[in-house]
């Protein structure tokens, strides 16, 4: 009955509040960026302590060290009076006889502003870094703002914004109080608390329910550029999409995009793109981009991280379960968190009618010449479980695209198994059957559950030849069993600095060449020790400029084998660039172009498992 349930909830709430970890995140009294946080503390179970902030976060992959924005840390007994510590690392501080610990205050700068820097550590990827600006945005990854004690992660925290009023907050959680100056949300645990990203801003956002789940898109766009209602329709239709490609996978009740549109002014950011949490995405976007790509950009990288929803977030195995944010452990399984879920957030696509076959078949043209910029045979196994460390992170990248063609391969080998009647979407769907949010699956054991929930003995073959071994996985031979034709063509000989031209990007603020930093160098870049991160400036004296680019490289195409070349690049120095000249003799190299095409005159069994494949229908 709703009395009861209500006075239920009234006194759940109240039994939190007296045993939670009250943060109070203070977005009102701004002073040179920088935002002061006070956590009030339950009595302390044990006499020494150690405090930290994470190391690493879920879903990022990469060593960030949040502890490091963080400065005039102080800790306080119950009768107000400071505690000693020692700082053990960026992260990590240490108390002695700590027993009577009530209270720690600090305050946080943000990650935006660093970003420019990474003379000292490599910069925070955007989505999931924070951004302090008053009077225009704060970007809240908690995880930024907020630290926990050992042994009291499993403690409730409630959470205090204390906001301009004239300012909405963007998130999934659901403000506990009426105030219009003050957010407070209850939340379970520490997990819970970096769950929940919160974007406040002057209000702009719009809600719409689809397929059971509301949804809200809350926008910042500095220049006033772009408002959420004009991103509502495209958003709608893609959800729309997503939920009946998920049917009952997925369950939420609510969803929220926080999208960051950076301006040309304020910081100077580069890491676009998105974080997924349980019910919620933090994304960030140029907001030179048009509406038409910023649509497009939204339906496949909005799509990817909801579809996190069901892998990793609800499916998954004991290092994410119990993820250790001073210390993590890493899963072997990104080609399944990663690789599948945007095989996902490709496929749906097709499945439900949002791109056309030869489309999607450009896409998966486009992965199979990405794969080729990374180490073919090294086990994805290997590379995800030592994903944090140096000699493997320069293969991350690599997840979105062998990993997609994994679960590609994965897919077209259960159809093949089935006669049709399962392929990787099923697979995901009795895993998670099988597991769920709360049940977590042994790392080394997952290959002996997938066995079990498609009963093909096969799929272990599969893993341990091309997932877990290290034989280069044949996708010409998968996608002939589907219709697809892959040819090979060799390009002329070539001179450019990277050894796919088209990964070349442009800078129109420095007027410079750039590439990804997954882009594989060219035989002659290698040879005069250009870095991937330099930027083209000019080639034997001749600029860039938006108006002669195709003079340039026209120009390159003149260049002979053996002729000297003089490159002149802008190099990262600290927070700086130095413009320096790289000389060396040209070297011409080929590149060996793969296009896939339907077959013109398929047979009658793979026509049939084609259209299986692309329809999701048995």
């Amino acid at each position: 009955m709703k009395k009861t349930a209500l006075s239920l909830g009234f006194l759940t709430a109240f039994l939190a509040n007296a045993q939670s970890i009250k943060t109070t995140i203070d977005l009102v009294n701004v002073k040179n960026d920088q935002v002061a946080v006070t956590m009030d503390f339950p009595k302390m179970k044990s006499g020494d302590v150690k405090f930290h902030f994470p190391k690493t976060v879920p879903g990022t992959y990469s060593v960030d060290d949040y502890g490091r924005f963080v400065e005039g840390i102080k800790f306080f007994d119950n009768k107000g009076k400071e505690l000693a510590f020692t700082k053990a690392g960026d992260n990590t501080y240490s108390l002695k006889n700590a027993q009577n610990l009530t209270k720690v205050t600090y305050l946080v700068n943000d990650s935006f502003d660093d970003e420019a820097d990474t003379s000292k550590h490599k910069a925070v990827f955007s989505p999931s870094g924070t951004d302090i600006e008053a009077g225009k945005i704060y970007l809240v990854n908690t995880h930024g703002f907020v630290g926990y004690i050992d042994n009291m992660q499993d403690v409730p925290y409630q959470l205090v914004i204390q906001k301009p009023a004239d300012f909405y907050g963007t998130t999934a959680l659901v403000d506990q109080d009426k105030s219009e100056s003050t957010d407070t949300f209850i939340l379970a645990n520490y997990a819970k608390l970096t769950d929940s990203p919160l974007m406040y801003t002057k209000p702009d956002y719009t809600t719409f329910n689809a397929g059971g789940m509301d949804l809200v898109l809350g926008v910042y766009s500095p220049s006033g550029k772009y408002k959420a209602a004009d991103f509502k329709d495209n958003l709608e239709k893609m959800v729309m999409a997503q939920k009946k490609f998920l049917g009952d996978m997925n369950t939420n009740k609510k969803y929220a995009i926080m999208l960051y549109l950076a301006g040309t002014e304020g910081p100077q950011i580069k890491g676009f793109g998105a974080l997924e949490h349980h019910e919620s995405t933090s994304v960030v976007l140029p907001e030179m981009m048009p509406k038409e790509a910023i649509d497009k950009t939204l339906t496949d990288v909005v799509s990817h991280e909801f579809f996190h929803t069901v892998n990793p977030l609800k499916t998954h195995s004991e290092e994410i379960h119990y993820f250790d944010y001073a210390d993590p452990k890493m899963s072997q399984h990104l080609w399944m968190y990663e690789g599948g879920t945007e095989y996902f957030a490709n496929l749906f696509q097709i499945q439900e009618g949002l791109i056309t076959k030869n489309e999607f078949l450009q896409r998966i043209n486009e992965k199979i010449t990405n794969s080729k910029n990374y180490n073919d045979t090294m086990p994805f196994t290997v590379m995800s479980k030592n994903i944090l460390k140096d000699e493997y992170k320069d293969q991350y990248r690599n997840v979105y695209e062998k990993g997609t063609l994994l679960a590609m391969c994965l897919d077209i080998e259960l159809r093949k198994l089935s006669n049709g009647e399962m392929g990787y979407r099923d697979m995901i769907r009795k895993l998670s059957q099988r597991f769920g949010e709360n049940k977590p699956f042994k790392d080394d054991k997952l290959i002996d559950e997938l066995v079990a929930v498609t009963g093909y003995p096969q799929v272990r073959d599969f893993y341990n030849k091309y997932i877990a071994g290290d034989q280069p996985t044949p996708y010409a031979q998968y996608l002939n069993m589907v219709g697809v034709e892959m040819k090979k063509q060799e390009t002329p000989p070539l001179f450019w600095f990277i050894k796919d031209p088209n990964q070349t990007g442009y800078n129109d603020k420095n007027n410079t060449f750039i590439f990804d930093e997954s882009s594989a160098l060219s035989p002659f870049s290698k040879s005069i020790g250009f870095k991937i991160t330099d930027e083209i400036v000019a080639l034997d004296g001749k600029t860039i400029n938006v108006q002669n680019i195709q003079d340039f490289i026209n120009y390159s195409k003149t260049i002979k084998e053996g002729q000297n070349v003089t490159v002149t690049v802008l190099r990262k120095n600290g927070a700086a660039s130095e413009k320096i000249d790289l000389k060396g003799k040209a070297i011409l190299d080929k590149m060996t172009m793969e296009t896939l095409n339907f077959k013109a005159n398929p047979t009658a069994a793979e026509q049939k498992l084609q259209d299986q494949w692309l329809t999701g229908k048995k």
